[in-house]
Formats: C-alpha cells, structure tokens, sequence
C-alpha cells in the first residue's frame, strides 16, 4: 500500500487528495498542515463590505478527512530528510512513499515600513481588520497597490487588489462617503494587470479615470510610513495603505536542499516534478513552473497542477513514466460588488468580458460550488 504525504491544506493539497484517493482507493494519505481547515481565500474581497463573514470562508476539515478517509498530522513543516522521504514538522516526522508539496508561497515583506500596510489576502483577520479600520474613517486617502517579486515576475497576486480597490469604492458610494475618502492606486508597473492581457489593463484604467481614482503607476517602491506611500517618483499620503507584495516559497525551503528559482519557489517540470528528487512533486503557490509569462497564480491552475502531480507521483509509484501535464489557463473574475469582468486566457486565445450583473453572480455561484464538496 503507498504512503503518501501532502503537504498543505489548501486549494492544491486537497485537490491532490482527493485525486489520489479516487484513483487509488486503497493509498494510505496523510495531510500535514497547522490546521485541519480550509480557508476560500478568493472571496476575501468581500469582507469588508459585510458580503461575507470570516465564518463562512473558514471550513473545518474534520467531516471532509473522514470522508475520503485521509490521515490528518496537526503541525508546522520545518524541513525535509532522506530526500524527501521524511517530512519534518514541530510535532514530528511523516514517513512516506511519495510526496506533493501544496503548501503555498509566502508573501515577501523585505520592503521598509512594510509593518504600516496591510497584506489583504495573507488572512481572513487582516481583511476584517479593513473592514474596521474602513468603518472607522470619516475622510481622508486610501492607497491600494501591489507590487511583483523582483526576482520572478510571475510569482505575484494582484487581481484581488483591483478587486478591494473597485468593491471600496462601491461601498463608500453606497454609504455616500465616497466624497470625503480618495482612492489611490499604484504599483511600480505603468500597466498592472498585465497577465489578464491588454483590453483588460485598458478597461481597468479607464474605470479608474471614470471613477476618480487617483493613480501612480511607474515608479519603484521605496518603502511605507506610518500614512505615506513613498516611491522613487515621489511619495503621498495615505490614511489606510492594503498592499499585496510579490510572493516567494514557504520559510521551510530554506532548510532543505530542494531546488530554488531565482524568486525563491521550489524550482520544478512541466510535470510538476522537483528534478532531482524522486517521487517529489509540487504543486500550487509554492513552486516555480516552466510557461508563459502570464501564468496565474490562483486557485484555478493550482487545482490543474494538482491534478496533474497526483498522477504522475500515481504512475512513478507505480514504474510507469510521469507525463500528465497541467493546462495552462487564467480564468478570473475581477469582483465589483455588483458586477464582474471575465478575463479567459490560454496560449490560444484571449478573452475578456465587460462588467456585469452576470460575471459577479458568476463569482458567487463558483465559490458555492467549490465549498460544497467541503461542507
């Protein structure tokens, strides 16, 4: 019987569980996370507008682990041994045959000042702490940005930022405060957004112009104040900053001899495969893969990255060689409160759709779906 280890409790660890556990009814699979919970990170965005509570967008795990009959270690990874074999945690060791690391990146925080801003999607308790401080301001500048890692460009989320950036705006329209409260928004990029094509970068600009919002784009950061953003094209004041830096691996890579990128992520195939090490794979936020430049990172492809890492550990398991390969495809929908802009894209084709009723009640119906196989 395999033993295999998981590493990780979101989007791409539990897709990966569940594909194993379909095809090999009888593996025996240990998850190994800090928690036995699952956090719906895409709709953070709506937090702050009371759309959602931190309740609804946490999941206890317990009822989803016993129904796919999965093994569940409570702990903090710190490191790997015998090459991969053994995955070390605060609370002891996991042994197995093979291994998926869908543990995440972690955001970098090198930046000066970085403390005065607050990282949107780092955890429900940072996105209700905006919706405080928001309910707390009668006037003044918010500033909303996102910035990539210098050393990987793609390893980067900055939808959700014209997401809080959009959906704010339409609260304190809604709240009639909109005329006391500036929005400004600015990464080092003169055309954040890259990756979801031209016409999406030209609608979100000229919405920004529509709606007043205020933008520095172009210029290197410098560093945060306690109510200024400063950047190399100058700095401005700001009472509320939400800022999404670039992203790189998890803490643990550094005490392993894995494979590092230039941007710190674990350095693997277009099998999702670490070279080097076998029957190690990754998938998700944490790794580093080969496609284009605008390769998402999202929920979505760590999914296709899952499964595809899932059957080719199965097949090496097995002697048979790995060759599944994931799809590469950004689908987003940039949230309004109220409406919603589609972006699909693939190396074959691009396409975007406007604003609409239709793409938001797209987003709301897609999160239902995905949380009910964890309810």
């Amino acid at each position: 019987m395999h033993r295999i280890a998981i590493i990780g409790a979101g989007f791409a660890a539990l897709t990966a569980a569940q594909r194993i556990r379909a095809l090999v009814p009888t593996a025996d699979i240990t998850l190994v996370a800090p928690h036995p919970e699952f956090v719906f990170y895409p709709s953070l965005i709506w937090i702050p507008s009371g759309l959602r509570k931190g309740a609804d967008l946490r999941l206890d795990l317990h009822a989803f682990l016993a129904r796919h009959k999965l093994n569940f270690h409570q702990g903090v990874v710190t490191g790997l041994a015998d090459g991969g074999r053994r995955v070390l945690t605060d609370t002891g060791s996991i042994d197995n045959d093979g291994l998926i690391i869908g543990s995440g990146g972690r955001f970098l925080r090198r930046l000066p000042g970085i403390e005065h801003a607050l990282i949107p999607c780092a955890s429900i308790e940072v996105a209700e702490t905006i919706r405080d401080r928001l309910n707390a301001l009668d006037g003044g500048t918010i500033a909303i940005g996102f910035a990539s890692n210098p050393k990987e460009p793609s390893a980067m989320r900055g939808g959700p930022m014209f997401e809080f950036l959009f959906g704010i705006d339409k609260l304190l329209r809604r709240q009639g405060r909109r005329d006391r409260i500036e929005l400004v928004f600015f990464s080092p990029s003169d055309r954040p957004g890259q990756r979801m094509g031209p016409p999406a970068v030209d609608r979100l600009l000229r919405m920004m112009s529509e709606l007043d919002i205020e933008t520095r784009l172009g210029h290197k950061m410098i560093r945060f104040e306690a109510n200024q953003v400063v950047t190399e094209g100058g700095a401005f004041d700001a009472d509320l900053i939400l800022f999404m830096p670039g992203m790189t691996g998890p803490a643990w890579l550094d005490d392993t001899d894995l494979p590092k990128s230039p941007g710190g992520l674990i350095q693997v195939d277009a099998q999702c495969r670490v070279p080097g090490w076998e029957r190690v794979y990754v998938a998700g936020d944490s790794g580093s893969f080969p496609g284009p430049d605008w390769m998402p990172k999202q929920a979505h492809i760590a999914d296709l990255q899952a499964r595809a890492a899932a059957a080719n550990l199965l097949a090496e398991l097995d002697g048979k060689s790995a060759t599944a390969t994931f799809k590469t495809e950004l689908i987003c929908i940039v949230d309004m409160l109220d409406r919603g802009m589609l972006v699909w894209r693939t190396p074959e084709r691009l396409f975007t759709l406007p604003p609409s009723w239709f793409g938001h009640q797209a987003k709301r119906f897609y999160e239902w779906w995905y949380l009910r196989q964890y309810r």
